[in-house]
């Protein structure tokens, strides 16, 4: 079965369906990994911030798949926003993934209320690793229209993706706007709402009319409206599942119907970007 690409704005590729590992303990990690890669997934998502890196670098190196063939995209801590602080954690970003060259890095979140408010100078730092070659793409996550606005106006940089939280509960109609008016692509996280949708009766009446699984309804719905996703399962039977869904398409009308349950912020699932500024201890 073939994921569909899409095409970013520096004219690169991102399959636009891959495999989170967020919350998959390290110790459990290079095994998760090899059976999504197994079922066919070629887009893997980590980050600093999950403490699973080396185990995503152990499955890509016993897999055998060729370097071209696969996309890996990371994710800066929210403690090393700092320039200096940046480049030494990219370094071991490309340490504990066993790469010298990373397909996309983003800054994880803005933190707008820490660093003085100063976000602008570690894109400027995430710019330098495209520079040097030593990542293809980079990119923002969490960013709300105000911060993506003031970095592309500050430094006339724009991001190939934003990863958001997305999903029918929550649709975040305008960081998804922000994004696309700069030809920002939008990566979903959380695209099932923590599975909080996949009992939603609107979801299991259209999953019923197709033969398939609200997840996979779920999915294809990220799918049909443009969306890059990346879900996230220990069970190799529900990796296939959520691999499962190029065979069908949903009318516009069910695509509307699902849309039609967002919430606003009150479906949110996750922190808010304005206000969250978690910092490790």
């Amino acid at each position: 079965m073939t994921v569909p690409n899409i095409t970013l704005h520096d004219q690169t590729t991102i399959p636009q369906l891959g495999f989170g590992v967020y919350q998959v303990p390290p110790d459990q990690t290079a095994e998760t990994v090899a059976a999504a890669l197994e079922v066919g997934y070629r887009h893997i998502d980590t980050a600093q911030m999950y403490g699973n890196e080396k185990g995503v670098g152990e499955a890509i190196a016993a897999s055998g798949i060729a370097r071209e063939e696969l996309y890996v995209t990371s994710k800066l801590n929210n403690d090393v926003h700092r320039p200096d602080d940046a480049r030494r954690s990219f370094d071991a970003t490309l340490s504990a993934l066993g790469l010298d060259r990373i397909d996309l890095f983003l800054i994880h979140w803005p933190l707008p209320t820490r660093y003085d408010g100063d976000f602008v100078s570690t894109w400027r730092t995430l710019a330098e690793f495209v520079a040097d070659g030593r990542a293809t793409s980079v990119g923002v996550s969490n960013f709300q229209p105000a911060h993506l606005d003031r970095i592309v106006t500050e430094t006339g940089i724009v991001p190939v993706v934003n990863q958001i939280e997305v999903h029918p509960y929550f649709t975040n109609e305008d960081a998804r706007a922000a994004s696309i008016r700069h030809g920002v692509e939008v990566e979903a996280w959380s695209p099932l709402a923590q599975g909080g949708v996949l009992g939603d009766e609107v979801i299991t009446r259209i999953a019923a009319a197709h033969d398939k699984t609200p997840a996979q309804v779920t999915l294809r719905w990220h799918i049909e409206r443009g969306d890059i996703v990346f879900p996230k399962s220990m069970s190799a039977e529900r990796m296939m599942e959520n691999f499962d869904i190029f065979d069908f398409t949903l009318s516009a009308e069910e695509v509307a119907d699902i849309a039609a349950l967002d919430r606003g912020e009150a479906g949110r699932t996750g922190p808010n970007p304005d206000t969250f500024d978690y910092i490790p201890a």
